[in-house]
């Protein structure tokens, strides 16, 4: 390592930790780093720690070295207008000034001081300029602006150049805790890669996304983030109902935080197009950022292929774990990083339904949510195919093989948490199998069971419907009236290892339950208030789901009151979600070109979100 002075060493029995100072050649700035090692293994890639205070917003900026931008080609052309790019991965956009002044929504005290080391207070949300920052109005010092081209597969087939078609990445930041963050604002204007559309969001898809990412990352499940959401009265025109008569909507732009934005599409594009030089450094500048550990590895690609493999198949497990669909399941929108990203029409799980399609607009309901682990399996094979100029079809194919077993092991782990299980047994998978069938025979919620199983001791689920405890409890107890219940209760205390249940302790299995099972979720019914009254200027309930997102797992007493552990109302179940299609036609096939504009309806007519 360059320029490394050893500070202080340490020994410790059979491992030795040292701390060193030293100039990161990487991430240009001086650091701490901690390795461990032990006489077996040698010391670890360093953790970096970077000595600096919370900042000001005026004294804030980028990284002066921003890696992407100088190691990645740039369109040569500057103007901004539509167009196909080749032989480039970024083209500089910059942002659209809105026409009317910006207003905050809601902004992340959290992403604010941990991911940007910005000392937040109410003076800094409130000032114009941080205003102005976060609506894309000013660039701060050391801004890099540029749009990601990228192409994709859509429902199926491939749709050619896709891009940032309303997102502009600012530049990138390393925070105190030495990671490396690109900010990107989404919709803050067009770009080369809007295609017809506008590239501006209304505020309901801005709100949903804002909160879903903060959502999701509070669940433990790997995704971008968000720092903030500003709206503006400059008039978004679109036709929310498909009737023919396009309405004015509030503007919205979320600031939405990323170590990587490069998805499978990133290197779909490269290799379709044949531009395999190209392909191969981008591929290389991801392994040495993101998968370091691989850079002088031999057979590095295959093994950031197998990786991959491995990171997504997790995901796609914590996202059936908690009853999420993502909706547009395009390998464009499928992160290298394996991150949750581009929440478009996505859905939890009210009633347990594993044929729920969250966007209305999937006719054939290909990503509903049974067939998520399947979708994943297709949109590797499309990376596989895409990396064929640097890995070999007999070890991708390989590879790709371990999917199924990789994604079960995922699975089965987070499933026994769920039920708070110890160990494995071969009979686990019909446990849990038996539990959902119930589940969906009952149409009992999919988050609140879970929760209620958590929450209810042994003895009274033993009393049955005697128990108060069980009376209160508005989903658990849908699927006890089951024909089946009592032989599964029967199968899960002998699982549980409960001889005596008047002795058993179950403060354990109540606790190692409550810290996987949430209680509250992002629903579509509490999204869909929040935008109703941020739409006439009341963002209170943005900010009662922000903060009542941040702990899902744990009771507070504010979200109780609001019910948003409570069934959900009998509406909720009319809302619907849709993505808007733009056809283009190949020959001999029809293409479906989606244009991330979500849509809801709350009757039998279907409206933009």
């Amino acid at each position: 390592m360059a320029n490394t002075i050893l500070l202080v060493l340490i020994y410790l029995p059979m491992t030795v930790l040292s701390i060193h100072i030293h100039y990161c050649p990487l991430q240009y700035h001086q650091c701490y780093s901690v390795y461990f090692s032990t006489p077996n293994n040698p010391p670890n890639a360093s953790v970096c720690f970077i000595n600096k205070p919370l900042q000001t917003l005026r004294n804030w900026q980028f990284s002066k070295h921003n890696l992407l931008y100088h190691h990645l080609p740039i369109e040569a052309e500057k103007r901004n207008f539509v167009r196909q790019v080749k032989n480039a991965i970024f083209s500089t956009c910059y942002p659209t000034p809105l026409s009317q002044p910006p207003k905050l929504v809601a902004a992340s005290k959290e992403v604010l001081e941990n991911a940007l080391d910005l000392k937040y207070s109410d003076s800094l949300i409130q000032s114009k300029y941080f205003l102005d920052f976060f609506a894309g109005q000013v660039l701060p010092n050391g801004s890099t602006p540029i749009s990601h081209r990228y192409g994709g597969h859509q429902f199926g087939h491939w749709a050619g150049q896709l891009g940032d078609g309303r997102a502009v990445m600012l530049g990138e930041y390393i925070s105190n805790e030495g990671i490396r963050w690109a900010l990107q604002l989404k919709g803050s204007g067009k770009t080369p890669y809007s295609r017809d559309g506008d590239g501006r969001a209304v505020l309901r898809s801005s709100i949903r996304e804002y909160l879903v990412s903060e959502a999701m990352y509070h669940l433990g499940i790997p995704t971008t983030r968000a720092a903030s959401i500003v709206t503006s009265d400059e008039p978004i025109w679109r036709d929310q109902f498909y009737d023919g008569h396009p309405r004015a909507e509030k503007a919205g732009i979320v600031l939405r935080l990323a170590p990587s934005w490069f998805r499978f599409g990133s290197i779909e594009i490269l290799h379709y197009n044949q531009e395999f030089h190209l392909l191969n450094r981008l591929v290389d500048v991801i392994i040495n950022l993101h998968y370091p550990h691989l850079s002088d590895d031999n057979r590095k690609y295959i093994k950031f292929y197998a990786e991959i493999i491995n990171t997504t198949a997790s995901l796609i497990a914590q996202w059936q774990s908690v009853g999420f669909t993502h909706g547009v399941c395009n390998t464009d929108n499928f992160s290298i990083l394996s991150l949750t990203i581009d929440y478009g029409p996505f859905g939890f799980l009210d009633e347990y339904n594993d044929d729920f399609i969250s966007n209305t607009s999937d006719d054939d309901g290909r990503y509903r949510f049974r067939f998520q682990p399947n979708v994943a399996y297709f949109n590797l094979d499309k990376l596989r195919i895409a990396l064929s100029s640097l890995i070999s079809e007999v070890d991708g194919q390989k590879e790709l093989s371990n999917y199924k077993r990789i994604y079960r092991r995922h699975y089965l782990h987070i499933m026994r948490k769920k039920l708070g299980l110890k160990g494995s047994n071969k009979k686990d998978t019909k446990l849990i199998t038996q539990m959902l069938k119930m589940m969906k025979n009952q149409k009992a919620d999919f988050t609140m069971t879970f929760r209620e199983l958590s929450e209810i001791d042994i003895q009274s689920i033993n009393n049955g419907f005697q128990s108060e405890n069980i009376q209160k409890s508005w989903s658990l107890s849908k699927v006890m009236r089951d024909n089946e219940w009592p032989k599964w209760i029967q199968n899960y205390l002998e699982r549980l290892n409960v001889t005596n249940w008047k002795l058993y302790d179950d403060q354990d299995r109540q606790l190692r339950m409550q810290e996987v099972n949430p209680r509250y979720i992002l629903r579509n019914y509490m999204a869909q208030i929040a935008i109703n009254k941020a739409n006439i200027g009341d963002f209170s309930e943005v900010r009662n789901l922000q903060n009542t997102l941040l702990n899902p797992f744990s009771k507070q007493r504010n979200a109780e009151r609001l019910g948003y552990a409570a069934p959900p109302p009998v509406w909720a179940s009319q809302l619907r979600i849709k993505a808007t299609v733009e056809y283009i036609q190949f020959i001999p096939i029809i293409v479906n070109k989606l244009i991330f504009n979500e849509v809801i309806s709350s009757s039998n007519r279907t409206a933009h979100i």
